[in-house]
C-alpha cells in the first residue's frame, strides 16, 4: 500500500498556526511566570472579553455583520453562572437580594440554576436561539450595515434598564455578587483562581482552533463573499440570512462563554456589562487587534483591557477619550489592527532579504 504525502500548509495556515502558538506561548508561559496573583487575575478577566472579540472578528470582520450588542450575550452566560453559583452560595435560603426585596419565593426561571449540567445547556444554548432567531428575522429581510448595529446596540441599552428594573429577580444595579465556591470548592483563592485561568487559556485554545477551521473552510469563503457582494451569493441559490444568522449565533455563544468566565474570574456580575459603553468596547478589541485575525482579537482584548485598567486608575476622568481615541486612529490609520500592520511588516522585511 503506498502513502499519500501530506500536502504542505499554505502560507497563510502557517502564519495562523505561528500566531496562535505565539498567543498561546504567551499566555500560558510568559504571563503565568511573570506576574503575581492579582495581575495574572486582571488578564483574566480580560481573557474573557477575548472570547467576545473573536466573535466580533467572525461577524464583523468575515461576515460583514457589525453588532454593538454583543454585551447582552456577554451578560447573560454571566448572569446564569452567576445565578448558579449564588443558589449554591445562599442554600438552602433565597439569594440576599431577594430577601432584601421581600420576594418570598425562588422564580420558576431561577430553578434549573440549581444544577451545574443545565446551567452549562443555558449557557450554550439560549444564546445561540435568541441570536439566530433574532438576527435570521432581521436579515431575512435584508436588513443589515448600520441599521443592524443599531438595532443591537438598541437591545444591548433595553435589556440593561430591564436587569436593572428587577430587583428582586437580578439583584438591579448593584447585580449578583458574594460567592465563593463552585460545588463546594473554594474559588477565591490565589490557587483555586489559577487553576481557573489554566482552565481559560485552554478555553481560548480551543475557541480560537474552531474559529480558524470555520473561516479557512468552505463556509467561511462563501462568508467572505456574502460581506463583498451577497446580492451575487443570493443570486447563486445561497440562503445569505440563514449563513450571517449562524455566525451570529456562533458569536453569542462565544460571548456567553466569555461572561461565565468572567463571572467565575471576578466573583460578580453586573449590568455595566452588558450596556451600551461596554458593547462598544467589544468591538473596539476586534478593531485594534485586527478584525481579520482569531489571534489578533485576543492580543486586541488583552492590550485595551490593560490600558483601561492603568489609564482609569491615572487618568480617571480622562481614559474614556483615549479609548475612543486609539479607536479613530486604528480606523483611520491601521484598518486590520496590530495584526495588519504585523503582516505588513513582515511581508517588507521579507522583500527586502528576498535575492
Amino acid at each position: 500500500m503506498r502513502l499519500q504525502k501530506l500536502s504542505p500548509l499554505s502560507p497563510q495556515r502557517r502564519r495562523d498556526i505561528g500566531a496562535m502558538a505565539a498567543v498561546l506561548l504567551l499566555l500560558a508561559v510568559v504571563l503565568p511566570l511573570t506576574l503575581d496573583a492579582f495581575r495574572l487575575n486582571l488578564v483574566s478577566k480580560y481573557l474573557a472579553f477575548a472570547f467576545v472579540a473573536v466573535g466580533v472578528v467572525l461577524t464583523w470582520g468575515y461576515g460583514g455583520v457589525l453588532s454593538l450588542g454583543q454585551g447582552m450575550f456577554f451578560g447573560l452566560g454571566g448572569y446564569m453562572m452567576a445565578m448558579f453559583l449564588k443558589l449554591e452560595a445562599s442554600a438552602p435560603e433565597l439569594p440576599d437580594f431577594m430577601v432584601w426585596s421581600s420576594v418570598e419565593q425562588l422564580p420558576a426561571w431561577w430553578q434549573p440554576f440549581h444544577s451545574l449540567g443545565w446551567t452549562v445547556v443555558g449557557i450554550l444554548a439560549v444564546p445561540a436561539v435568541l441570536a439566530y432567531v433574532f438576527s435570521y428575522a432581521i436579515f431575512k429581510r435584508r436588513v443589515s450595515g448600520v441599521y443592524f448595529a443599531i438595532v443591537t446596540l438598541s437591545l444591548a441599552l433595553t435589556l440593561t434598564v430591564v436587569v436593572i428594573g428587577q430587583q428582586g429577580d437580578t439583584g438591579g444595579a448593584n447585580g449578583i455578587t458574594d460567592f465563593r465556591t463552585l460545588l463546594g470548592l473554594d474559588i477565591a483563592g490565589d490557587d483555586a483562581k489559577r487553576v481557573m485561568y489554566f482552565i481559560e487559556v485552554l478555553a481560548i485554545a480551543l475557541v480560537m482552533a474552531v474559529s480558524l477551521v470555520i473561516v479557512r473552510s468552505r463556509f467561511g469563503k462563501i462568508l467572505i463573499a456574502i460581506r463583498d457582494r451577497e446580492d451575487r451569493v443570493r443570486f447563486s441559490g445561497y440562503n445569505t440570512a440563514h449563513m450571517k444568522a449562524f455566525v451570529f449565533a456562533v458569536a453569542a455563544v462565544l460571548s456567553s462563554i466569555g461572561g461565565a468566565f468572567y463571572s467565575l474570574q471576578v466573583g460578580l456580575i453586573a449590568p455595566g456589562v452588558i450596556g451600551v459603553v461596554a458593547s462598544v468596547e467589544m468591538v473596539i478589541y476586534a478593531a485594534v487587534g485586527g478584525r481579520l485575525s482569531i489571534p489578533g482579537a485576543v492580543i486586541g482584548a488583552l492590550l485595551i483591557g490593560f490600558l483601561k485598567s492603568y489609564l482609569s486608575e491615572t487618568f480617571p476622568e480622562g481614559w474614556l477619550y483615549f479609548l475612543g481615541a486609539v479607536f479613530i486612529l486604528v480606523v483611520w490609520a491601521m484598518p486590520n489592527g496590530l495584526a495588519g500592520l504585523g503582516e505588513k511588516l513582515l511581508r517588507r522585511r521579507h522583500a527586502e532579504t528576498a535575492p
